[in-house]
């Protein structure tokens, strides 16, 4: 019978495909590859390997992370699911900030594409203001979301 645990170059080669079909994070890279290291050392010594040759890298992972998540959500889900994944709180915090600039037009448009006419009820305003509010939108942008696609 075989045993689980890959060598080094086994490990090394696994890592790289994982990169190779998108970024990981460290964090997540490395829960990937636990089960088959040898040891902690042995997985340690290769992501600290992969970081230096720059093949492994939190900030570009971070990026495209938030390059992806902003097309559909707001700036506070993003920086939520980027320390989730293991991105320090500082870059996480930093991107979804630069990502929130333009929260406010991403809500509009996805109310428009969700809502096709503005809101009759206040019942119905509540129902948009939770689906904003689950996308990781703050109060004031759905607020003025909102406002925004009232009728005159």
């Amino acid at each position: 019978m075989k045993d689980s645990r890959d060598s080094a170059a086994e490990l090394r080669a696994r890592a790289l495909r994982l990169l190779a079909r998108r970024e990981h994070s460290r964090t997540e890279l490395a829960r990937k590859l636990r089960t088959h290291a040898g040891s902690d050392e042995a997985l340690s010594a290769l992501l600290d390997a992969l970081a230096a040759r720059n093949q492994l890298s939190d900030a570009r992972y971070a990026e495209e992370r938030t390059r992806q998540l902003a097309r559909r959500f707001g700036a506070e889900r993003i920086r939520h699911d980027l320390i989730a994944k293991g991105v320090d709180a500082d870059t996480a915090a930093r991107l979804s900030a630069a990502s929130g600039a333009e929260d406010l037009a991403r809500a509009r448009e996805l109310l428009a594409r969700k809502y096709r006419v503005p809101a009759a009820t206040p019942q119905e305003r509540a129902r948009r203001m939770r689906f904003l509010q689950g996308r990781g939108f703050g109060h004031e942008i759905i607020r003025r979301a909102l406002s925004s696609s009232e009728p005159d």
